[in-house]
């Protein structure tokens, strides 16, 4: 029968105006920004810099590598690196980022930031309401706004956070096992060596005629 498609499609659309009043799964839309959708968990926005501890600057995980501003398509990352060394958190003394830069107005949200960064220390926010009235320095994010503590990411990302935490967790104790061991060899070696040098004999002096 002609028509019978345009009958069901008003059919459902009735379906769901009508059941809209009684099940609110049936609504399309939301009172924004009253109300909120929920963001999923692997949702993305711009990049921000993750740091450790309570510090900012003493916990920032990045070591200024320059790989992601290499590897950034946009070329919107900006980083200088600093002239000094300081301890991360595993207590190692590293380069850090004495500026580093992002132009959200360039930013794609790609990700390719993260996934090379070999130091977890750059991740993708899901903050989006980030409209600004004014351009151009206020378009660009600095390091002070970026660097944000590992507990927002964990609540960002709690499945993405705790991975990543048991990663380094995992990489740290590789490090000190390893350091460990190559204490205990070098303490072998010494006392080897100590032990040879005791069982030498020794030539006698001649006795006096």
């Amino acid at each position: 029968m002609i028509g019978t498609g345009i009958l069901k499609g008003m059919a459902v659309t009735a379906r769901n105006f009508v059941g809209s009043y009684f099940d609110k799964e049936r609504l399309i839309t939301v009172q924004y920004p009253e109300e909120r959708i929920p963001l999923p968990e692997n949702y993305r926005n711009f990049p921000i810099l993750i740091y450790d501890g309570e510090d900012s600057q003493a916990g920032l995980r990045c070591v200024a590598c320059k790989i992601c501003e290499k590897e950034c398509p946009p070329q919107c990352i900006y980083i200088v690196k600093s002239d000094d060394k300081k301890p991360d958190y595993m207590g190692k003394p590293q380069f850090y980022p004495k500026v580093f830069d992002i132009d959200i107005s360039v930013c794609m949200s790609c990700q390719i930031c993260v996934e090379v960064c070999p130091f977890e220390a750059i991740k993708m926010d899901k903050e989006f309401e980030l409209s600004k009235r004014e351009r151009f320095n206020h378009l660009l994010s600095r390091k002070e706004d970026l660097s944000k503590p590992n507990e927002y990411y964990h609540k960002i990302h709690p499945v993405e956070a705790a991975a990543v935490d048991k990663n380094l967790a995992d990489a740290a104790a590789a490090a000190e096992a390893k350091k460990r061991a190559a204490a205990e060899a070098a303490a072998k070696a010494a006392a080897a060596k100590a032990a040879a040098a005791a069982s030498t004999p020794t030539s006698e002096s001649p006795s006096a005629s």
